[in-house]
């Protein structure tokens, strides 16, 4: 038994289809029954459990296999991540008492930072799962090539691109979900032993730039990138509804000062940024 947290979300449900299209037996983590319908009636067992639910987390995870275990995004949260702190806490009794066979857990590039930002949760993440005794691989993906979601309608509508991504010539590692998911559902099927980190990225890095000229292949009319002028993002992101945009803040500094990094040499993804925006714009029409 597969059992995967997150297959409402867009790696996670990449995740789970990889194991069923393997023919592998999946248990679908959700939080409410309405929610894994969809699943059950593609053949998946259905765990009903909330990360805030110690027990019903440990119910889910018994049993099985492999677990593919990730944090909800937390994008403005309270000095110290003490809601983040709680969640990793019952990820880890979760998987202490239920045993699974082996655990991939999501975590994201940078997670070995050490300065202050949004991503020091999946470095707490990752500190904290490696005192489990069984086998776990952290998985620490690029930057998501569907964060461009935002980019689309201002693409469409103005041509002009709000980046906070700085300079708009600087490469960032970015990656696809569908490539995250299917790479996490590989690493589940395989044998290891203790812990390891698996990085991962795109064939080629992204400039803010070449997602504009993307745009403007596809729409046909040029679309640009504008910078959003760092003084200004506190102002923006509180009047966005963010009580604590700080750790983003910080966050998107590590990208553009290149603190935020991979460690190692990592493994390449297969599909490409044009193929991603595509979809987001079929989305969208």
């Amino acid at each position: 038994m597969y059992t995967i947290m997150g297959v409402t979300g867009q790696v996670g449900s990449e995740v789970a289809r990889h194991l069923l299209a393997a023919g592998k037996p999946v248990r679908a983590v959700v939080r409410s029954a309405e929610k894994g319908q969809p699943w059950a009636r593609q053949g998946c067992d259905v765990a009903i459990a909330d990360v805030d639910d110690l027990s019903a987390l440990t119910q889910a995870f018994q049993n099985s296999t492999a677990v593919f275990v990730l944090l909800p995004p937390n994008f403005s949260p309270s000095e110290g991540f003490p809601e983040t702190r709680k969640v990793i806490a019952h990820l880890h009794d979760a998987l202490a008492a239920a045993r699974p066979g082996k655990v991939v857990c999501l975590s994201t590039i940078g997670a070995q930072a050490t300065q202050p930002n949004l991503l020091n949760q999946l470095q707490y993440l990752e500190q904290r799962l490696s005192s489990l005794e069984l086998p776990v691989t952290f998985l620490r993906p690029g930057w998501f090539m569907e964060n461009c979601v935002w980019d689309v309608e201002p693409a469409v509508q103005t041509g002009v691109i709000p980046s906070f991504l700085q300079p708009l010539d600087k490469p960032v590692p970015m990656i696809a979900t569908a490539d995250v998911g299917r790479v996490a559902a590989e690493l589940l099927q395989e044998q290891w032993f203790g812990k390891r980190i698996v990085e991962l990225e795109g064939e080629q890095h992204v400039t803010p730039n070449q997602i504009a000229e993307t745009f403007t292949e596809l729409l046909g009319k040029p679309v640009t990138m504008q910078v959003v002028p760092r003084e200004t993002w506190h102002a923006l992101f509180t009047s966005q509804g963010m009580s604590n945009p700080v750790p983003r803040m910080q966050m998107l500094d590590g990208f553009n000062e290149g603190w935020i990094r991979f460690e190692g040499l990592p493994r390449k993804g297969r599909v490409g940024l044009e193929s991603v925006l595509k979809g987001l714009l079929a989305r969208h029409a």
